[in-house]
């Protein structure tokens, strides 16, 4: 039997070996705040607060959040009055927020997102912490006895790692926005290529203070700061001088090795042994591929019906704001942050109170274009076919395979010192009150498809709608002149020429997937190759999961480029054993070939529903 159909009798047998009752809450809740250093086992304190609803006399679960910042799920905001979980205030919970070692008011070292071994059952790590935070509370605050846990981002981590060694009391967590693996798909690298700009502020944002600090930019565009900064090792010899761990750890571990294997949340996670209910979003601009990967790997051992995923049309975290109906040009046509907050609010009400039935969808996905929220039974949808559009001459794309020889190829030069900025300028400081970080992934595409080094393949106007729904990946037939190479491929839905539907967005180019692969690990990300000049190598470049509808009369385009700056490092294009310690003189032109040919069919595979696969274009 699929472990998937256990849910009545899980159901059946959580209610039976809990009889909670329903708490008599008041109308209009008030909850009071109180902050206490919680002792941990090795005598060090950390910061809590704790919020509990007046004039409740029913028994109510413990929710927690646990984060290193000031102000992101912190408390700053008293429950009922923070949209993220306002609702769930309002029926009564008791909320305790925690800062983590080192950071802000706690006491101890702050070690940034750690080496974590869930087999040592000795250590004093993050899922140490929680439990004994999780013991005080138990013995200090009045409760039901049954604790969840929630958080984005960082905090969603460390309720992932809450869960992979939970005290008896955690029935429930919530990792939403969170890493699956810093060197392959996140916060750091992305198939090896550096984030450059989210990695230097980030790690001077954490590491050179306890509190929240930036680093003293004397420009307002970075993009010519970043370039006027020359090769990665002059961080250290002119700003970091050695005292940025994190940054010391990208210059010493430039390839996948246990230093990142280690610290990486998809590998320290597989049987889920609480209920977990991950969170993500399409256009998460920092970590879009934890919660896919983080739900797959977790899927394959689940045999208790506890491992579910959510996945929405939002930037990192937007879900927590009061209205998310639209990211930048992105019209949702719906508060989709509404929509989750129920969600949320059910799965908490359902493993904390004994509220509900238990039927959880097994994921619910926000489609884009059709903007509607669909069920599935099982993720990725496995009714869709992969289906591959291929690059064609001329610039076309077609679903039909290439038949001429293998002579047929597009070419670019890259130039380092001429990098493609990864969103318009100015490029300001990333958590700025000004940034435009958050709305990158949806930005309109034109202001870079007409660049000499920008590859662009359109379709023809298709006559009627294609939806994909799954993983899409990039096949590459490709040779250079240089001896490394950065691939940003991006499958892109192009506006109709007149869009009736919002004037101002005709002919808009957005993203739908995209990704950087760096070239020297084709065959491995431990172990780097340089490429030899002028042979032809395929690149296989997982795009990650969506769920999207090509409306007709829409285009779908794909775009190839060599740059994405400055969120990802220059690549100097010849092999060098270590980037982070190239010098000027590596960085070099080099000569890009994409080929589409019979024998070299360079192709977007896309997971086509079945009523799209004998789709035609106009």
């Amino acid at each position: 039997m699929d472990h998937k159909h256990y849910s009545r009798l899980t159901t059946l047998l959580f209610f039976i070996s809990t009889h909670i009752a329903t708490a008599q809450i008041p109308k209009n809740i008030h909850y009071t705040k109180k902050e206490v250093m919680v002792p941990m086992r090795d005598g060090i304190n950390l910061f809590t607060r704790i919020y509990v609803p007046d004039s409740v006399t029913e028994p109510l679960p413990i929710l927690i959040m646990r984060s290193p910042y000031s102000d992101w799920n912190i408390g700053v905001l008293s429950p009922e009055k923070d949209p993220f979980v306002a609702n769930m205030a309002k029926d009564g919970y008791v909320f305790v927020y925690q800062n983590i070692r080192g950071k802000q008011k706690s006491e101890g070292e702050f070690i940034m997102e750690g080496a974590f071994d869930k087999a040592d059952k000795k250590a004093i790590d993050e899922a140490s912490d929680t439990y004994d935070l999780i013991e005080w509370l138990l013995k200090n605050v009045p409760s039901n006895g049954r604790v969840g846990q929630l958080g984005i981002s960082y905090p969603g981590e460390l309720a992932l790692i809450s869960s992979v060694k939970p005290h008896p009391a955690l029935k429930a967590v919530s990792p939403q926005g969170t890493v699956g693996d810093f060197f392959l798909g996140d916060d750091y690298f992305h198939n090896g290529a550096f984030r450059l700009a989210f990695g230097f502020e980030y790690a001077f944002s954490e590491e050179a203070a306890k509190g929240d600090t930036t680093f003293p930019f004397y420009m307002y565009d970075l993009f010519d700061w970043y370039l006027d900064l020359g090769p990665l090792s002059n961080v250290n010899s002119k700003y970091f001088h050695g005292n940025i761990p994190t940054w010391n750890g990208f210059v010493q571990h430039p390839n996948y090795d246990k230093y990142w294997s280690s610290k990486a949340p998809v590998k320290y996670s597989d049987t889920p042994l609480v209920p977990t209910l991950h969170v993500g979003g399409y256009w998460d601009q920092e970590n879009l591929n934890g919660p896919q990967e983080l739900y797959a790997k977790m899927e394959k051992y689940d045999t208790k019906n506890y491992n579910y995923i959510v996945l929405g049309p939002w930037c990192h975290g937007q879900w927590s704001d009061a209205n998310a109906s639209m990211l930048h040009e992105y019209n949702m046509e719906r508060n989709t942050a509404d929509d989750f907050r129920e969600m949320q609010k059910n799965w908490f009400d359902f493993w904390l109170k004994g509220i509900g039935d238990g039927k959880f969808p097994e994921a619910e996905c926000f489609q884009t274009g059709s903007n509607l929220w669909k069920k599935y039974s099982k993720w990725p949808d496995r009714s869709a076919k992969p289906t591959k559009i291929y690059l064609e001459d001329n610039k076309n794309l077609s679903f039909k395979k290439p038949t001429d020889g293998d002579k047929g190829f597009d070419s670019y030069v890259s130039d380092p010192e001429n990098p493609i900025s990864y969103r318009p300028r100015p490029i300001e400081f990333t958590y700025s009150d000004s940034s435009e970080w958050e709305t990158w992934l949806v930005e309109d595409q034109r202001f870079v498809d007409h660049r000499p080094d920008v590859l662009s393949y359109k379709s023809d106007t298709l006559v009627s709608d294609i939806t994909i729904t799954g993983d899409v990946v990039a096949h590459l037939f490709a040779s250079i002149t240089g001896s490394d190479v950065d691939w940003v491929v991006k499958l892109i839905d192009v506006y109709p020429d007149y869009y009736k539907k919002d004037p101002g967005n005709s002919q808009f180019e957005l993203i739908i997937a995209a990704d950087i692969f760096r070239g020297r690990f084709r065959s491995s990300f431990s172990y780097p190759q340089p490429i030899t000049p002028d042979k032809i190598e395929e690149y296989n470049i997982a795009l990650h999961q969506v769920n999207h509808v090509f409306k007709k009369g829409h285009k779908i385009m794909v775009q190839i480029q060599s740059s994405w700056f400055p969120i990802f490092d220059r690549n100097p294009q010849k092999y060098v054993p270590n980037i982070f310690l190239a010098a000027q003189k590596d960085f070099i032109k080099s000569t890009q070939h994409v080929y589409h040919s019979k024998h070299y069919p360079s192709s977007i595979e896309l997971p086509l529903v079945p009523d799209n696969i004998k789709v035609t274009l106009k």
